[in-house]
C-alpha cells in the first residue's frame, strides 16, 4: 500500500483513468489497524497495485470535499471519475473487501 498526501491524492483522482481504492485512516485508530491488515491480505490476492493509504488528519480538503464522516473509510474509484467514489465505512471481512475492490477493477 502506497502512502499518499493530499496533493498526490487529488492528482490521482483528477488525472487518473485507472481504478483506485483509497484507505483513509488515523494513526491511533484500532479499527483502522485491523482494516489495514485486511487490506494487506487483499493486496496479496489481486494482481494490480491500486490500494493507497492516506492519513485523514493531513487531508482536511479531502474530508470536506467527499464529506468523510468517520474512519476507517475506503474510497473506491472506478475508471469513470465523473461521479463521486463509493465510500465504505463497514469492514465486514477480507472477502467483502476483496469483492468490493474487484468490483471497481472489472
Amino acid at each position: 500500500m502506497k502512502e499518499m498526501g493530499e496533493k498526490e491524492l487529488f492528482e490521482l483522482i483528477e488525472k487518473g483513468n485507472d481504478p483506485a481504492a483509497v484507505f483513509l485512516y488515523t494513526p491511533f485508530c484500532g479499527t483502522c489497524k485491523m482494516t489495514e491488515r485486511m487490506l494487506e491480505v487483499v493486496e496479496q490476492l489481486i494482481s494490480e497495485e491500486i490500494i493507497y493509504r492516506v492519513n485523514v488528519n493531513m487531508t482536511p480538503n479531502l474530508v470536506m470535499r467527499y464529506k468523510i464522516s468517520s474512519v476507517p473509510c475506503i474510497m473506491l474509484f472506478d475508471q469513470n471519475r465523473d461521479h463521486d467514489p463509493k465510500l465504505l465505512y463497514q469492514m465486514n471481512s477480507v472477502q467483502h473487501l476483496l469483492a468490493e475492490i474487484r468490483g471497481v477493477i472489472e
